[in-house]
Order: structure tokens, then C-alpha cells, then sequence
């Protein structure tokens, strides 16, 4: 009996109590969590399930929890109104989860704060079994947190990966559309013609290659191929002049072109060959360039055989004549001072008829207007038949000879003196020598002409006008210049339009600044201006005593040491601050040598001006301002069909 009761005691002790006492444990477990929300129940029953896990793993997840961070979901979107509810949805679950974390973590503390310090097997091993529940429980609140995160952050990266793919898309495309309008704008005119010309540069080349030589099919074939090509570029510049089957042979070309390039296989020959090629173009371009310079002067020194034909027309009409047809009317006007007075020395008939009527036809009251023609004996009949057949309307005309100027002599002018002398004239017509001048410009005949020069001689001429009007007989007039009159000079003699825009149009182009009576005297970069229309004040003129001035560089200029020929270097000499600029509207210049002359300028210009060698009567001229200066001229006249002088 008494064994019985021992046995009954020491089970009671060692199994019956640690049961009582671990319920009454897990009695107060569930009071303290049952005020808990319904999310921390299912992270306590999560506890409950089974698990397969090892408990190295167990081991291991309080050291994550210190570590472990929560990912944080980046939200991207083009569209702001869609953006704005994922990134609230992300920071609920985030808040979600670390409330979640908090609670598991506190009961956890808890449980460790009551449990009784003992060490009874049974105790340690349901704590430590707990324990791993409550981590269990929290790694899978974490996870489930961790993966709805993730699901988060994985479908905003597929939204930017997705809306970052439609923006390459689009810049691809609008590169490639960029691109296909960048090769239309930039697509080579003409690029055909300059194909089939590369072509037989390559073709030619081959044929000369010893490989080439050695094979007489490809030869052949590739000569035949050459002839093709040939007889499609006779006359085309451009690609709407070949012919139709110009591509056929294009393509003939570059296969037999290909077959050269297999058979020849000696870079080094090719190159040779090549350079050897581009030495002899070189060459040939020199040539060329120096021969259409001479034909370029030729052609401006020479007259048309119709404009050769004209005056001796009308000088025959004109000798047919009585004397008291032979003239003007209205001669009381030629020394009237408030009338509108223009200068104009000319040996062309037609230019000089083109000047007048243009400026006549813009006048806004032409019988203010008073023109005083001046030419040379050879044309003054001419030149007075024409303006006595064809009378510039209410406009007064004078045609003054030059022989009739018997003051004009080599006594009183320098220039007359040199123009006259052997080495002068030597210097214009000994081209044909080695050591004659390179520049040919300065050979042209016109320099020797005396009317060249009358410029410089404007009060010995009017001695009774106040103010001329200078106008170059390649000129043609756009609009009414009345308002030149009264233009206020400020004391200046002469009245023009600076041309220092270009580097060329300077001083040092003109003069020579090696010479110490230049260099002292005269700025090398000081703006040029231009002869062709300039308003002269005759008084100031008289004042300051500009022909002595033009008298005195003229002799120290005797051994063209200080410029070569011409009018212009004499006269940025005389009237060396003596110039006054005008605006630049009132004169347009460049339409006898540049192509490029701004269509603007010359539709509001006042005056257009063909200087240089390709007058608007030469084959030579610039097509596209031929008509500027045609419209003034009646082709359907008696002595222009005459002559057969067409536009």
C-alpha cells in the first residue's frame, strides 16, 4: 500500500503536474491574445500547421529578422492619375506588415517574460517549440507581406519594362522616320549622271591595268560598256536627260565593273593609276581655267557683230539726214540748275538707250529730267540717230562729242598723256609675251579710252550745274532717283554706295601699300565704294579742287607703281574722305559676275548695276538677269531686225 502511494506521488509529480501546469499556461496565452484582430488569430493558428522545415532552418530566422528588409515597391507610370493608387496600395501592405511583425514579435516577448525560469526539460522544450511556432508565424506573415510586395514590385517593373519598350519603340521610330527625311533632304541631285561619270573614270582605269590587257574577253566587254555609257551622257548634265534605258546600263556597268575587280587583284597598280589620273585632271583643270579667262576677256573686249552692225546703221541714216533734223528739242534746259542733270559717257548705243529709257520710264515727272550723253567720235552719229528716232518722251537729251572738248589734252591731263604714250599702249597688247601680266582684267582696251576717265573732268564739262548724277552705261534703273538731289552730302564731294561688305572691296585691293606713298597716306582696310551711280556736289567739287588732286596722283603714278589701270584705285584716291555713303538700297552691284546676288536686294534697289566681264548684251551674260536689262530694249525696231539683234 504504501509502495502505492509512492508510485502515485512520483507520477503525479514527474507527468500529471507539468500537464496541469502547461495548461493553465496556455489558458493565459489565449487571454492575453483574444483581444487580438482577426489577422494576428491567423497568424497564431499558422503556428499550428506542421511543418516539414529542419531546425537549422529555425536556427537560422531570428538572425534574418535583424537583417531582413522589406522590399520597397517603386511605382512608374506615364499616366499620373493610375500611378497614385498602387503607390497607396503598396504603403498599406507595408503598413500591414509591420504591424503583423510587431504583434508576433511582442507575444513572442511576452512568452519569454512570463515563462518560469526553470530548468525542467519539458518547459524548455515546449518554450523552444513555441518559440519556433511564433518565428514560423512571423516568417509567414513576412513571406506572405514579402511576396504581395514583390507581386507589386514585379508588376510595376513589367508596367515600366512595358511602357519603356513602347518609348523605344516610338524614338525608334522617329529616328528611322527622322533618318529616311534626313537621306530625302541630303539625296545627291543629279546622283545618276555623277554615277555613270564615276563609272567610267573606274572603267578606264581598269582598261588600263596589264591584268586588264591580258584578258581579251573582259576587254572587250569592258570597252563596249564604256561606249554605252558614253552615248547616254552626250548631252545630259542632269538626270531628266538620260535616256530610258540609262539604269539598264548603269547596272550593265557595275556587274562588268565587279568582274574587273576579281580579275584585278593589285591594290598598289590601282592607286598608281589612279594618282597618275588625278595629277593629269589637275593639269588639264589649270589649263582650262587659265584658257576661259582669256576666252572670259576676249569675249568682253570684243563687240557682237548686231552691236557692230547698229551704229553703222544708224550713222548712214544719220549723214541722210538735213541739218535741221539732226536736233534736239528743248536745249534751253541743259544748263538749268533745278532741273534733274545726268552724266552718262558711253561708245554703246544700245546700253546707252537702255539707261535712259529705264530711268525715263521710273521718272515720276520725266520733262524735270535732262540726260548729257557724251561718246566718242566714232559713235557720235550713231548715238544721235538713235535718241533723234527714238526721243526719251518729255525727258531733254544731249549727245556732246568728245573731240569738241578742246580743252581735254595731253598738256592739261597726265592721264591723257600716259593713255597715248608707246609703253602704254606696249602694255595692253604684248599678252602674248612671258613676262606680260597675269591679271588680264587690267588688259581691257577700255581703259585706253579717254571717256573712261571724263568722270574726273565733271566741271569742265557743266561748268553751270550745281549737282550730276553719275550713271555707268551698264546700269539700268528700278526706280525714281529725284530724291538724290536732295540728299545733304555734309560738305563731301561725292555721293556712293560702300562696298566693304566683301574683304576684296577694300583699300589694299586696290592700291599698292608696299609703296611708302600709300602706306603713309591711306588706311589698307578702309571701305571701298562704287563707281556706276554717284550724286557729285560740282560746287564742293570747285571748293576743294578735286581735278588737281586726280592731276597730281596721276603723275606720281606714271610707272603704275601705286595701282594698276583703271578708274576706281584714282578715284578712292581723290576723294579720300571726301565720300559720303549712301544707303545701300540706292545701288546693287555683282549681276556682271556673281549669280549669286540676293533676289531681295535687287528688287528693292533703286539702281542694279552689271559690273564685271558678263554684260546683259553679251552671249556671256547671266541668263537670269538678262531680262532685268532686255525689257528696255524694243527688238521689234526697224534697225534691230536689221541687224539681227535678238533677246
Amino acid at each position: 500500500m504504501m509502495v502505492r502511494n509512492v508510485v502515485m506521488l512520483m507520477l503525479f509529480v514527474t507527468v500529471i503536474a507539468p500537464i496541469i501546469l502547461y495548461t493553465d499556461r496556455l489558458a493565459s496565452i489565449h487571454t492575453s491574445s483574444s483581444s487580438s484582430s482577426a489577422r494576428d488569430e491567423f497568424a497564431q493558428d499558422v503556428t499550428a500547421f506542421p511543418f516539414n522545415a529542419q531546425t537549422g532552418r529555425l536556427n537560422l530566422l531570428p538572425q534574418e529578422l535583424s537583417t531582413l528588409k522589406e522590399p520597397i515597391g517603386v511605382v512608374y507610370s506615364d499616366n499620373s492619375t493610375t500611378s497614385l493608387p498602387e503607390t497607396k496600395e503598396s504603403e498599406a501592405s507595408t503598413n500591414h506588415s509591420h504591424q503583423v511583425s510587431a504583434r508576433v514579435l511582442s507575444t513572442t516577448t511576452n512568452e519569454q517574460d512570463l515563462s518560469p525560469k526553470k530548468d525542467n526539460p519539458i518547459v524548455q522544450v515546449t518554450q523552444t517549440l513555441e518559440q519556433g511556432n511564433q518565428l514560423l508565424a512571423d516568417s509567414g506573415a513576412k513571406t506572405a507581406t514579402s511576396e504581395q510586395n514583390t507581386n507589386n514590385a514585379s508588376q510595376n517593373t513589367l508596367d515600366q519594362q512595358s511602357t519603356q519598350t513602347s518609348i523605344k519603340v516610338d524614338q525608334r521610330k522617329s529616328v528611322k522616320t527622322l533618318s529616311e527625311k534626313n537621306n530625302h533632304e541630303t539625296t545627291i541631285p543629279d546622283g545618276r549622271v555623277r554615277h555613270l561619270k564615276d563609272q567610267l573614270i573606274r572603267a578606264k582605269v581598269y582598261l588600263s591595268l596589264p591584268a586588264t590587257r591580258n584578258n581579251p574577253h573582259f576587254t572587250r566587254e569592258i570597252r563596249l560598256r564604256i561606249k554605252e555609257v558614253q552615248r547616254a551622257l552626250v548631252d545630259a548634265s542632269k538626270d531628266s536627260d538620260l535616256p530610258r534605258n540609262a539604269n539598264d546600263k548603269l547596272k550593265a556597268m557595275e556587274q562588268t565593273l565587279a568582274k574587273g575587280k576579281q580579275i584585278q587583284d593589285d591594290c598598289a597598280a590601282m592607286v598608281k593609276k589612279l594618282r597618275a589620273m588625278l595629277h593629269s585632271m589637275g593639269e588639264q583643270l589649270r589649263v582650262h581655267k587659265k584658257q576661259t579667262m582669256f576666252l572670259t576677256q576676249l569675249t568682253a573686249k570684243t563687240v557682237p557683230k548686231g552691236l557692230h552692225c547698229l551704229p553703222l546703221r544708224l550713222t548712214t541714216e544719220y549723214y541722210s539726214l538735213n541739218s535741221s533734223q539732226r536736233n534736239f528739242p528743248n536745249q534751253e534746259r541743259l544748263e538749268d540748275p533745278l532741273l534733274y542733270h545726268y552724266a552718262l559717257f558711253s561708245d554703246n548705243v544700245l546700253a546707252a538707250a537702255v539707261v535712259v529709257n529705264s530711268t525715263v520710264t521710273h521718272a515720276k515727272d520725266p520733262a524735270n529730267h535732262v540726260f548729257h550723253i557724251v561718246t566718242d567720235r566714232l559713235n557720235y552719229a550713231a548715238m544721235r540717230m538713235w535718241f533723234l528716232v527714238n526721243p526719251p518722251g518729255k525727258a531733254t537729251i544731249q549727245v556732246q562729242n568728245i573731240e569738241e572738248f578742246t580743252w581735254l589734252n595731253s598738256s592739261y591731263s597726265p592721264v591723257l598723256k600716259q593713255l597715248g604714250s608707246a609703253s602704254m599702249i606696249d602694255y595692253y597688247f604684248r599678252t602674248h609675251r612671258s613676262n606680260s601680266d597675269s591679271n588680264l582684267k587690267f588688259r581691257n582696251p577700255k581703259y585706253l579710252s579717254i571717256l573712261n576717265h571724263l568722270r574726273f573732268y565733271l566741271p569742265e564739262i557743266f561748268p553751270k550745274l550745281n549737282k550730276v548724277l553719275f550713271l555707268d552705261d551698264d546700269i539700268v534703273v528700278q526706280k525714281d532717283l529725284t530724291g538724290l538731289w536732295s540728299l545733304d552730302l555734309k560738305g563731301n564731294v561725292n555721293g556712293a554706295v560702300e562696298t566693304c561688305g566683301e574683304s576684296f572691296h577694300r583699300f589694299d585691293r586696290y592700291l599698292n601699300f608696299s609703296n611708302p606713298l600709300i602706306s603713309k597716306n591711306f588706311d589698307p582696310h578702309a571701305c571701298g565704294w562704287a563707281y556706276g551711280m554717284n550724286v557729285f556736289d560740282l560746287e564742293q567739287w570747285k571748293k576743294q579742287n578735286i581735278t588737281e588732286v586726280y592731276h597730281r596722283w596721276q603723275k606720281l603714278n606714271h610707272y603704275r607703281q601705286l595701282w594698276k589701270l583703271g578708274t576706281l584705285p584714282p578715284g578712292l584716291i581723290t576723294f579720300w574722305k571726301r565720300t559720303y555713303p549712301l544707303d545701300r538700297s540706292w545701288h546693287v552691284l555683282g549681276l556682271g559676275y556673281n549669280p549669286s546676288v540676293n533676289q531681295k536686294e535687287i528688287d528693292r534697289a533703286a539702281v542694279i548695276h552689271y559690273n564685271g566681264n558678263m554684260k546683259p548684251w553679251l552671249e556671256i551674260g547671266i541668263p537670269k538677269y538678262r531680262n532685268y536689262w532686255a525689257k528696255y530694249v524694243d527688238y521689234d525696231h526697224m534697225y534691230m531686225r536689221e541687224c539681227n539683234i535678238n533677246p
